[in-house]
């Protein structure tokens, strides 16, 4: 009997974690960010220490997700109505899943930098050597790409400053990262630069405003717009 316990112990934990990943966005963006994470650690060879930091920083943002999502449920179920206590709980909550992010990006930041410089010096290196040309043709297409897509999906009477395509608040940061990178000549720069933008897209993405694939192009936008300019004057 305790065996058949045990066992459907584990049954229920499952079903508790494919439910939040059916119905909490965030949680499937952080299980995303994971895998990429591991992937990125697989590459470049993260070992031992700085292996496990990073399995803390990621079950450490999971477990706030999953732990986020039982409080707001137990909250709705027992409040009907707008209530002023069950708003801070869920502010609470919400606010223990921002600090686990913010932490996690940190532990990131930690163990890739001193991995992902040398391929930001390699970028310098090829944004001053390369024709700028090239540069160019992919901005004007990338461009051309949004206008076409704003044009097709805008509804009217929506806002063209939140939500659309692509993610005007990833653009500039993006594009800021860069110009700060390619101004002091500098890929740890750049690199934390970049770390930051990525505090922007994530903000972007958790608030709704927009999607995965809306911020995404507006990095891309963004480093292709810097670049560009960098190489032109």
């Amino acid at each position: 009997m305790r065996s058949r316990s045990l066992l459907w112990s584990f049954d229920y934990a499952i079903r508790g974690i494919v439910h939040g990943l059916r119905t909490q966005r965030n949680l499937r963006i952080h299980v995303g960010a994971a895998a990429l994470v591991f992937v990125l650690a697989l590459v470049l060879g993260v070992q031992n220490l700085e292996l496990v930091a990073l399995l803390l920083a990621v079950g450490f943002v999971i477990v706030s997700e999953l732990f986020n999502t039982a409080i707001e449920t137990v909250v709705d179920l027992t409040t009907e109505g707008y209530d002023p206590l069950a708003a801070i709980a869920k502010d609470v909550a919400a606010g223990a899943v921002l600090i686990s992010a913010v932490t996690a990006l940190a532990v990131g930041y930690v163990v890739f930098v001193d991995r992902l410089v040398p391929f930001a010096e390699v970028g310098l290196r090829l944004v001053h050597a390369a024709d700028a040309t090239i540069t160019v043709i992919a901005l004007a297409l990338t461009s051309i790409g949004v206008l076409v897509v704003k044009a097709v999906r805008h509804e009217k009477g929506t806002s063209f400053m939140r939500g659309g395509w692509p993610s005007g608040h990833t653009a500039v940061a993006f594009a800021a990262a860069a110009a700060i990178g390619y101004s002091v000549s500098s890929a740890k720069a750049m690199v934390l630069a970049l770390f930051i933008a990525l505090l922007v897209a994530q903000s972007r993405v958790e608030s709704g405003a927009h999607s995965i694939p809306q911020t995404v192009l507006g990095a891309l936008l963004g480093l292709l717009l810097a670049t560009a300019v960098f190489q032109i004057f």
